[in-house]
């Protein structure tokens, strides 16, 4: 009798097991309005000629079954990053991903801001609705995070104590505001925010782990980092293992989910390749994150 095929599924669920996790926690997914997600999807179809690199979407599928696939990857908990590049839409996003979060179980109600007049004001709200994490895209929105209109978000966010997932490196291609140096005038402003910085601050990775040991609010995520795919135009510096694995318990695991051009085992088995060892990967991939966010983790 011929063998059944193992599916994708089957085997991010048998990394889990392998550590002895009752899931995945992954700060960095993507779920927002299907209309701006086709445009986020034809911008990187068209990514090729900024990078140099093509960017086809492994999972362009439609939301329920978005929803259903990281169900069966076993990923208990996860965000719906979306972000505004222009006024007058973080609003709006941020009543889609409420709505979005109570439909949808496992994830963590994400909102986001843009520096506009009434910045501060959306942000409270956003905040008593229960949001539990912003995103911010310094590289898409074009904006410097030091803009004074962001000064009130800031210091409500820093004051919650709700971590902000910032996309500050300047990967896949720099930005007019991208880089450590913004991130770092603003944590000298703002010292007890809790930042996490998408992608490891590629390709300034050793720039952003610097600002982690000096922020005991900073952490780091995993997202595109150490694959194949990013090691061939941001390739992470081998002298920098040792940096990372004592970093171990800020950084969190992100994949870029749907918006990768590779499989998502692909993420998972790249960080295992780093052998950081089997305590370094579990916190990687699930305890940093529940102690992040309050999550149960049960046997661990």
């Amino acid at each position: 009798m011929t063998a059944l095929p193992v599916t994708e599924a089957a085997l991010v669920r048998e990394f889990s097991a392998r550590l002895g996790l009752p899931g995945l926690v992954d700060v960095h997914t993507h779920f927002m309005p299907d209309r701006v997600l086709r445009k986020v999807w034809a911008y990187f179809d068209s990514v090729g000629p900024l990078t140099g690199v093509e960017w086809p979407i492994a999972y362009r599928e439609e939301e329920a079954r978005r929803i259903e696939l990281l169900g069966e990857f076993g990923v208990c908990a996860f965000t719906a990053m979306l972000y505004p590049h222009k006024p007058d839409m973080a609003r709006w996003l941020n009543g889609w991903a409420v709505d979005f979060a109570r439909r949808t179980p496992g994830c963590l109600h994400t909102s986001t801001f843009f520096p506009e007049e009434g910045a501060g004001a959306y942000v409270e709200e956003a905040l008593d609705a229960g949001a539990r994490v912003f995103k911010a895209h310094v590289q898409v929105g074009g904006y410097d995070p030091n803009d004074p209109l962001l000064d009130p978000v800031w210091g409500l966010l820093a004051e919650a104590a709700v971590p902000v997932v910032a996309h500050c490196g300047s990967g896949p291609a720099p930005g007019k505001h991208t880089g450590p140096e913004p991130v770092a005038r603003l944590l000298a402003r703002h010292p007890r925010l809790r930042l996490v910085v998408a992608h490891m601050g590629m390709p300034e990775y050793a720039d952003f782990m610097a600002l982690a040991d000096a922020y005991e609010g900073v952490m780091l995520d995993t997202t595109m980092a150490f694959t194949d795919f990013s090691e061939r135009f941001a390739p992470f510096p081998v002298d920098a293992l040792p940096r990372l694995r004592d970093l171990g318990g800020r950084v969190l695991l992100g994949s870029d989910f749907p918006n990768i051009p590779y499989g998502y085992l692909h993420q998972l088995e790249s960080l295992e390749r780093l052998g950081l060892g089997d305590a370094w990967l579990r916190g990687v991939c699930h305890g940093n994150g529940a102690r992040l966010f309050g999550l149960p983790s049960p046997g661990l």
